[in-house]
């Protein structure tokens, strides 16, 4: 009676083990499938919004361009027309910079860069400059910064008008005397409750100014 008690039991016990190991089996075996699925959903999801958020980034882009560069000095698409330069303190980059070429009649008139301020209240002010390849700046636009609300961002165009000061200026208009906010004894305006951030952004273009003198061959030579 003993002896088939207990084969009982370790038939029950068998039992129980594969019960729990072939439950194990069939969980790992549906994770597994959920996780190809899954991947294959997000590789799905990834393949159809991919070109769709590159084209917007280039759209955006573009119209960024657009606003620095005039269309009455360049036929061509500017997202094509690129060379890339090494870091330089000049524009407080670590990485190359893309340098986009305007060109009309296949002859270069002006350049767009990014270039950063890396000293603003709250941080780096990224800047779009534009300039002519006499060397008078087209127009500046911010893309982006920390700056305060009500106080350090008016150097965005859709704050303030401050950021147009800068157009038809060059490294020599204003003189370097006077290449400053008025606060500094310079040209610029400064903000009321704000002066860090309007002193960074003047020195940040003005030192960009002197990087485009100091390569303007490079920067304006024709790249086909």
């Amino acid at each position: 009676m003993t002896n088939i008690t207990t084969d009982k039991k370790q038939s029950i016990n068998q039992f129980s083990a594969k019960s729990v190991i072939k439950a194990m089996f069939l969980s790992a075996l549906l994770l597994t499938c959920f996780g190809i699925l899954g991947t294959f959903s997000v590789s799905s999801v990834y393949k159809v919004t991919s070109p769709l958020i590159e084209k917007n980034i280039q759209k955006k882009l573009l119209q960024m361009l657009g606003s620095v560069i005039p269309e009455t000095i360049h036929d061509n698409n500017l997202l094509n027309s690129t060379i890339e330069v090494a870091p330089s303190s000049l524009l407080s980059s670590k990485d190359k910079t893309t340098i986009y070429q305007a060109k009309l009649n296949n002859k270069v008139t002006a350049i767009a860069f990014k270039t950063t301020a890396p000293d603003g209240y709250s941080g780096n002010i990224s800047l779009l400059v534009g300039v002519l390849k006499s060397g008078q700046i087209t127009a500046i636009r911010v893309i982006s910064h920390k700056e305060t609300p009500g106080l350090g961002d008016k150097v965005d165009v859709e704050r303030s008008e401050w950021i147009h000061s800068f157009e038809k200026t060059s490294l020599d208009t204003p003189d370097k005397a006077h290449w400053k906010v008025k606060k500094d004894g310079g040209y610029f305006d400064q903000f009321t409750g704000a002066t860090i951030t309007p002193r960074a952004v003047v020195k940040a273009i003005y030192k960009a100014l002197i990087y485009v003198d100091q390569h303007k061959q490079l920067l304006f030579e024709l790249n086909e």
